[in-house]
């Protein structure tokens, strides 16, 4: 019976994800579990060569795993046809390139691309969407300019701009914050907590890791520790697995917990 009570349905569901690339000896991932309910903001940590990348990449259905299950909103990735994911999930790489021969606005209307159809064509409603991105990222006076015309930093804002022109209901990010500087990273960042959506980022600065909902570590493609950062970002752990002396700060402006970082002694 109905009994009136929304059921939750989770954005990510994993279950016994393993991935092993040709040559290796090792996997890539090892028997990775976990779920993500809707709208909140994961962070993947985790030393170079843990996993990260290729977690989002199986996520977003650019590689199939080996082994194990993976359900968007309740579905199946191994079901869903590409412009089924593309039109649930967005994936913004480390490093894409485009056409040097397209525009800025060009490529962040590619974003548009899972919602046409011969019975959908572009209309003043995409425009406006493209738009709305182009403004997010601060881009939009630019957008005129030819895509070999723009900094790296420029091109990594663009690459954002078309994941949100996609209108994703899940958004992954590799590493988004590289090649932008300071001001940038830390506007990203904003624009990126205030997305009503689920976000997936896998990042390094472990102090910006503080303001997830849930913090995954990898440790040699294994999915280590798993909750709130408050409670994973202990001393213990960034010695276990990040190699580092940790010592817990807090801002006097706002309270914020802080952590400095040396190195170990030898």
């Amino acid at each position: 019976a109905d009994d009136g009570k929304q059921v939750m349905v989770n954005a990510l569901m994993v279950r016994g994800l393993t991935h092993r690339y040709p040559g290796r000896g090792t996997p890539a991932l090892d028997d990775l579990g976990f779920d993500l309910p809707e709208n909140r903001l994961a962070f993947v940590l985790g030393p170079n060569g843990s996993g990260k990348s290729s977690v989002l990449r199986i996520l977003a259905g650019i590689h199939a795993p080996t082994q194990g299950t993976v359900h968007l909103q309740g579905h199946s990735l191994r079901a869903m046809g590409r412009r089924q994911v593309a039109q649930h999930l967005a994936m913004v790489a480390q490093t894409a390139d485009t056409l040097d021969a397209i525009t800025a606005r060009d490529a962040v209307e590619l974003g548009r691309t899972p919602w046409l159809s011969a019975l959908q064509s572009w209309s003043a409603r995409d425009d406006e969407i493209v738009s709305e991105a182009l403004n997010c990222v601060g881009m939009h006076d630019r957008q005129q300019r030819l895509w070999g015309q723009l900094s790296g930093g420029e091109r990594q804002r663009i690459h954002i701009a078309r994941a949100l022109a996609q209108q994703p209901q899940i958004l992954l990010m590799d590493e988004p914050t590289n090649h932008l500087d300071i001001h940038q990273q830390l506007a990203l960042m904003d624009l990126v907590l205030a997305l009503p959506i689920t976000k997936v980022m896998a990042i390094h600065d472990l102090n910006q890791a503080m303001r997830c909902d849930r913090l995954a570590v990898m440790y040699q493609g294994r999915l280590h520790a798993l909750g709130k950062p408050a409670t994973i970002l202990q001393a213990p752990l960034l010695k276990e697995i990040f190699q580092v002396r940790a010592t817990e700060l807090f801002d006097p402006a706002d309270g914020a917990r802080i952590l400095r970082f040396g190195a170990l002694a030898q």
